[in-house]
């Protein structure tokens, strides 16, 4: 049962939170726990009627949107008349003028330096951990133990793989780091002085081309690692003739480290399921320990016990004797829950108050110790406490973003614009008027990022009533899509984000595909931005090979005074033109989706899971979070509500995937079967989904999902 609540300053708090509060994270951060609880008590006072009328604010848009549609019927798309109706009900605003963010001091992951970020639910230690230290990631490791190379391994070593692996990072090394005369592959020996680094050919030491790239040395154990730094990312050439891997090599190469995960989001919204106290106290003290720099966990793996901290930094011995240096960990950023949800670990006047608030509060408050540390295991250098903020609908919800962060600062005794913000550009509102957006929080803007997934869900309730959305397939290649990605580039660039910010793109939601990723994801740096999500330490190293291949640096200069997409086209929504497709694609698609929903609910609302590799219904892992299941929940609202498929067909393919989610999950002792009798909590938040989808708050999933998780728990207890 929860603990009764507590009163302080006339709030009513779960005294278990409060406890955690008072006792963990406020000692050391020169806040008492009088001056948190005002402080938050006056938040909520000033802010909380403020979230309420934003949200209602969607609802009356939504509304308008809704009956514009219906009026126009089965009318030719008319883009000027639309634009026009969506200017005139304050949909769309007018773009500032010309501006350049001014963000003050930012930590250079973030401001200058391209490379792979990592994204991980901070309700898991171990997780979050392994994000955290995923800075720096053996390639050979990497391309040996994933399918990049082919299918890794069934068991046993594999020496030809491993040949094939040496080949491969050699012709990286060639790439990168080319000689004077000849290559990597070449290589009987390595060795630095004053000089720089000398690599043995034939008898005969040569150089590095670009001689400046040496940086200098490292040892640990019989290790000695070269580290060599391209485009701002460092790799190590590490060598130990005496191990297993180096004692096959002519130059004793044992293994080549790359740096990789620059940065990683230790999520609290999208990738965690937490409903009530007891679950937000977990999100709230993994980011705690992380902010101290004392988390561990400690779990078996192999049937050996292990304990997992925070890695160290790396210190460098430079080739004039000075030490450097580097970074042992990924730069945190701490993604806070968005406007929508209300919790009950805090109530005012009885009432449940928005989780949004209760996120920027602590979270910075627990980011307070990492500001305050003179020794040990720090996160941002810069003095700066980095927070995402997701699903704000257009620059009115950044403002108000952007004064929350100010009154927070203001009660925890911090500089003005010591929080920098990172935008989720993944609500159509906000794409629509992204420059209005980025000037809301010009004095804090750090990031912007491109959510896909999020965006399609929105993109798909936005227009529900215009008709019935083209499927999948349809909707990857769709013409909206392509400006919305171009757009977030080149407006983020037109608002001054080079060299002070992150331009970024979405996950990659295939953690086995690491081959097919090596193909496709180098379309990111491509396209200008300056980072991309990854979900795993693997993908991340891999991943930042596309750093090496693309200099994102020169690609955003060339890219800054490109024209900007057409508004017209990135609000043109991907119907289906006539004809709708063949039945059994259509049918196919409602069993994908069912399947989809399925998969990942049954986790989130019966074991709390928010975030894990869920197989499809080809048994394919994907990597599942809220936005996946959005998008399809919203897919079957639309078709539901154009009449393209049926009520009974919705129902039958739920009873027919969630027998096949079953025998997907027959594994798991944990896992609670929803067949024969289809009426657990799980089960029903799928129906909840899909024919509540329609009537959703922008099609969210939380208020579903929160609703039967609350039940499920109530019936454990």
């Amino acid at each position: 049962m929860p603990a009764q609540p507590i009163q302080r300053h006339g709030l009513e708090i779960d005294a278990t939170f409060a406890t955690f509060i008072e006792d963990e994270v406020l000692p050391g951060t020169g806040v008492d726990a009088d001056r948190f609880w005002s402080g938050y008590a006056g938040l909520l006072a000033d802010f909380a009627d403020e979230n309420s009328a934003l949200l209602a604010r969607r609802t009356e848009l939504q509304s308008q949107i809704d009956a514009w549609h219906k009026a126009r019927g089965n009318q030719p798309w008319d883009a000027a008349a639309y634009r026009e109706f969506l200017t005139r009900i304050g949909y769309l605003v007018p773009q500032p003028e010309p501006f350049t963010v001014e963000n003050g001091e930012v930590d250079p992951e973030i401001a200058s330096i391209a490379g792979p970020q990592l994204v991980v639910p901070v309700s898991n230690a171990r997780f979050a951990l392994n994000a955290a230290n995923a800075r720096w990631g053996s390639l050979y490791d990497a391309l040996y133990g994933s399918d990049a190379m082919g299918p890794p391994p069934s068991d046993g070593f594999d020496p030809a793989r491993r040949d094939a692996v040496v080949a491969r990072v050699a012709g990286f090394l060639d790439d990168t780091f080319p000689l004077a005369r000849g290559g990597h592959s070449d290589a009987t020996g390595y060795r630095a002085d004053q000089d720089g680094l000398h690599v043995s050919i034939d008898g005969t030491e040569v150089a590095l081309a670009d001689p400046s790239a040496f940086v200098g040395t490292r040892s640990e154990g019989q290790d000695t690692a070269f580290v060599l730094v391209h485009h701002g990312l460092h790799v190590e050439l590490v060598v130990n003739p005496k191990s297993p891997i180096g004692s096959a090599s002519a130059s004793g190469l044992s293994d080549v480290v790359l740096e990789a995960a620059l940065t990683a989001i230790e999520d609290c919204e999208d990738s965690v399921a937490a409903v009530d106290a007891e679950d937000k106290i977990v999100v709230y003290r993994n980011w705690l320990g992380l902010m101290k720099g004392d988390l561990s966990e400690t779990f078996e793996k192999g049937g050996r016990q292990m304990t997992r901290r925070l890695a160290p930094d790396r210190q460098i011995t430079r080739p004039d004797g000075s030490t450097l240096t580097l970074p042992g960990r990924a730069l945190l950023l701490v993604r806070n829950v968005g406007l929508l949800m209300t919790t009950d670990v805090i109530r005012l006047n009885g009432r449940e108050t928005p989780e949004g608030l209760l996120d920027a509060m602590v979270t910075v408050a627990c980011a307070i110790h990492d500001l305050k540390r003179d020794k040990g295991l720090g996160n941002s250098r810069a003095g700066a406490i980095y927070v995402v903020k997701p699903k704000l609908h257009g620059p009115d919800e950044a403002a108000f973003t952007d004064r929350t962060f100010a009154r927070v600062e203001q009660v925890l005794g911090l500089p003005a614009n010591t929080v920098k913000l990172g935008l989720m550009d993944e609500e159509r509102r906000t794409s629509a008027n992204l420059a209005a957006c980025i000037h809301a929080i010009r004095n804090r803007v750090v990031f912007i990022n491109t959510g896909f997934l999020d965006r399609t869900g929105d993109e798909i309730h936005t227009s529900m009533q215009a008709g019935a959305f083209v499927g999948r397939d349809g909707m990857k290649s769709s013409d909206w899509l392509d400006v919305y990605e171009q757009g977030n580039v080149l407006i983020g660039l037109a608002c001054g984000l080079r060299g002070k910010g992150q331009i970024g793109k979405g996950m990659w939601a295939k953690p086995d595909a690491m081959a097919e990723m090596l193909e496709t994801k180098i379309g990111h740096p491509r396209s200008g931005a300056n980072t991309a999500w990854v979900p795993s330490p693997t993908a991340a190293t891999l991943h930042a090979l596309h750093y090496h291949q693309v200099d994102v640096a020169a690609r955003q200069a060339d890219l800054s005074g490109s024209a900007m997409p057409d508004l017209d086209r990135l609000l043109t929504p991907a119907l289906m033109d006539g004809a709708p497709a063949g039945r059994d694609q259509i049918l196919r698609e409602v069993e994908n989706s069912c399947q989809g929903i399925l998969g990942y609910v049954v986790r989130w609302v019966d074991q709390g899971i928010g975030c894990s590799k869920v197989p499809d219904i080809n048994d394919v892992q994907l990597m599942e979070d809220r936005a996946t299941c959005r998008i399809s929940a919203q897919y079957m609202a639309n078709w539901l509500e154009q009449g393209l498929i049926s009520r009974d067909e919705v129902e039958d393919a739920l009873r027919r995937m969630a027998a096949k989610v079953d025998r997907q999950n027959a594994g798991d002792p944990a896992y609670v079967p929803m067949a024969p009798d289809f009426d657990g909590p799980a089960f029903e938040a799928a129906r909840d989904l899909i024919f509540g989808g329609a009537e959703s708050p922008s099609g969210y999933t939380e208020p579903a999902l929160h609703a039967r998780r609350k039940q499920a728990k109530a019936l454990r207890r």
